[in-house]
């Protein structure tokens, strides 16, 4: 429990994004909350889980976010503000697999998964296999306002006020500024990740249960198209410590480009490490980060696939 928090949220989980659902708290600007948020899977895996029960995982069910919050004062075309303050982790996580979902979902066709134990206290890097250890980092891959939009929208999708963005540094410490759409602002949280690279590759996480608190408050006068954070200070420094090996695709679609470069990474651990496909195709997506690495020299781009070293250490 948050000593320091106006208000604790637990219990109040949703799926997708609707602007009539009703608040479940109304906040005045400048208020701390403490959240209670689910895994992605909504607690369909738990620390017994096998790829068995991969195929049985029910999408209805996927993501939930706690709220919505009902910010006091805040209106279509203002800017709310979420400091992220802090997170309470679980200790327990999963990355999957899941057919049909991912980067390279046409050449890793059946269901994986891997369950993951972890120090909540420490967050000292997490035992993947005898080869491997991650380095954490907790952060929200869902954060985000209900749209002017009327009806159910899908959580899967980020949208320009926020959502799924998957954006592993939105950790403690981390601002981050949502374009307001509807009166009251409506904010949820969900989707909490113990460890991820940048671009979420096999389309997980280590997807993880934990609590966040975040302080809520209204900015006025500025305008806002899409989100935008600000960092408290170095975002890689968990990983930086041992330098990468780095994989490359070069071609007129990035999207292919993006493809072959972690496809290319796939193979390099596997020939080096002597991992499996599917163990390397996880690792890069809890730990690899896919960048842009050049965009300007048409008609190809390059899309480069960092793996931080400091795994095999």
């Amino acid at each position: 429990m948050c000593k320091h928090c106006d208000y604790t949220i637990h219990g109040a989980h949703h799926h997708g994004w609707d602007n009539s659902l009703p608040p479940v708290e109304t906040v005045a600007p400048g208020s701390r909350l403490h959240f209670q948020c689910l895994d992605s899977s909504g607690g369909q895996f738990n620390k017994d889980s096998t790829s068995a029960d991969v195929p049985n995982l029910d999408f209805g069910k996927i993501n939930p976010v706690t709220g919505p919050i009902y910010v006091d004062g805040a209106k279509p075309g203002d800017v709310l503000k979420v400091k992220i303050e802090a997170f309470h982790p679980s200790g327990f996580g999963w990355t999957a697999n899941i057919p049909g979902f991912g980067l390279l979902a046409d050449q890793f066709t059946d269901p994986y998964l891997k369950v993951w134990d972890y120090d909540p206290e420490t967050l000292a890097p997490s035992l993947f296999s005898d080869l491997a250890k991650v380095p954490l980092k907790p952060f929200a891959g869902t954060i985000g306002l209900a749209p002017a939009e009327a009806g159910l929208h899908s959580v899967v999708p980020p949208r320009r006020m926020g959502g799924n963005l998957d954006i592993r540094d939105l950790a403690a410490g981390t601002t981050l500024y949502l374009p307001v759409e509807c009166e009251g602002a409506l904010f949820s949280i969900g989707d909490t990740h113990a460890a991820q690279g940048d671009g979420e590759v096999c389309g997980t996480a280590i997807e993880s249960p934990m609590d966040v608190e975040v302080t809520l408050d209204v900015v006025k006068g500025e305008t806002l198209n899409f989100p935008r954070f600000s960092t408290p200070g170095p975002v890689t420094r968990h990983l930086d410590a041992k330098g990468y090996e780095v994989t490359t695709g070069i071609g007129n679609d990035m999207m292919q480009a993006a493809k072959d470069a972690v496809s290319a990474m796939v193979d390099l651990l596997g020939r080096t490490k002597g991992l499996s496909a599917e163990d390397a195709y996880l690792l890069c997506s809890v730990c690899g980060d896919l960048r842009i690495s050049e965009i300007v020299d048409m008609p190809n781009w390059v899309v480069s696939l960092y793996f931080p070293n400091v795994v095999f250490e």
